[in-house]
């Protein structure tokens, strides 16, 4: 019989690629289902992998003060009871959670259902959803090895990032002719995020006419951040987003400036790609992405810039700094230990139910 199992988590793309690695390998001999918001990124990711999708009821969980706070308790409640009869109809073999705010009902409702439960946290603290889940789980897996101490002693299993396979098969001329780029310079690529990132966008642009000088630049602005004055720059390829050519142009990439997502910076790490982190601020999260960044910077992974002071000149000088040291960076990312195995970890440990 073949084996069932739900996936869930959402909210931005770095709730949604680890699940894809998994789904990558269990799709040919799993019964897959996916359960998320009604309206989030995940929806979109998922649908295109063809995957069955569900949508249930979900409020943002914040440590804020805002009016949705009275309201969103309910449809976090509404999401609960939708989950429960969403399970107990599709009777998994096993859930499998990447967090976010929509994961919160998948997971009560698996466990109301008496179906395993394993969650993966990527940072080094666990995020609010992943805190109020971990009561109901099973196991939780954690990419950084210090984060287990946040866990229940016992609970959490260092297992490293689930790597995209289909990320450490880039081909860099492919790359290149799809960029329109030549052999001649080396490749900065910029990323920031998902959802984008403004302060980073106006450094970049605000540095191009000196990174043209000596990068080809390949710019991932985030969904209604293209440029239209800049569509013809020479040298300069600007995208809101890029799904099946990523692997590609990660392969044709030298450096890259990115924000801290954990989920990202592993897949650098992996790559061997000298990275500048731009960490997301503490007024906009809290505060996982700058210690991502603090934990790679303390192992010569990468260097970090500050976003409220976030310059062009300093990007600029960063950016020149660390393709002067590329070598020295690539060589002790080279000595990093299992960057590759934690997809096959996950694999093993969730479908052994173990």
């Amino acid at each position: 019989m073949t084996k069932k199992i739900v996936f869930t988590g959402g909210g931005s793309a770095g709730h949604v690629t680890p699940n894809l690695a998994l789904i990558d390998k269990l799709k040919d001999q799993w019964s897959i289902t996916y359960i998320g918001s009604k309206e989030g990124i995940e929806k979109e990711l998922v649908q295109a992998k063809g995957i069955p999708y569900r949508s249930i009821s979900s409020g943002k969980l914040r440590r804020y003060f805002d009016m949705k706070n009275f309201k969103d308790p309910f449809k976090v409640m509404a999401g609960v009871v939708q989950a429960y009869f969403m399970i107990r109809k599709i009777r998994p073999d096993v859930i499998f959670s990447k967090g976010g705010f929509v994961s919160v009902p998948v997971v009560i409702g698996g466990w109301l259902n008496r179906v395993p439960v394993y969650i993966h946290e990527s940072d080094i603290t666990p995020g609010l959803a992943n805190r109020i889940a971990m009561r109901f789980s099973t196991k939780l897996f954690v990419t950084f090895e210090e984060a287990a101490k946040h866990f229940p002693k016992g609970k959490a299993i260092h297992t490293g990032a689930p790597i995209r396979e289909s990320l450490l098969n880039g081909d860099r001329r492919a790359g290149l002719q799809f960029l329109g780029f030549h052999e001649n310079k080396p490749v900065l690529l910029i990323m920031g995020g998902s959802l984008g990132a403004a302060s980073i966008n106006r450094a970049v642009r605000a540095a191009l006419p000196r990174l043209l000088q000596h990068f080809q630049v390949v710019h991932l602005c985030g969904k209604g951040n293209v440029d239209p004055d800049l569509e013809k720059r020479r040298g300069y390829r600007q995208f809101e987003y890029i799904d099946k050519e990523l692997p590609d142009v990660l392969a044709a990439s030298t450096i890259i400036v990115s924000r801290a997502g954990s989920n990202a910076i592993f897949e650098f790490l992996a790559l061997k790609k000298p990275m500048i982190l731009i960490p997301l601020p503490l007024r906009a999260s809290r505060g996982d992405q700058i210690l991502n960044a603090k934990s790679f910077q303390a192992k010569g992974f990468c260097e970090i810039l500050d976003n409220d002071t976030l310059t062009a000149n300093k990007l600029q000088d960063a950016i020149a700094s660390i393709y002067k040291n590329r070598h020295e960076y690539i060589d002790r990312m080279s000595k990093a230990p299992n960057t590759t195995e934690g997809l096959e970890k996950i694999l093993s440990l969730i479908t052994k139910n173990e």
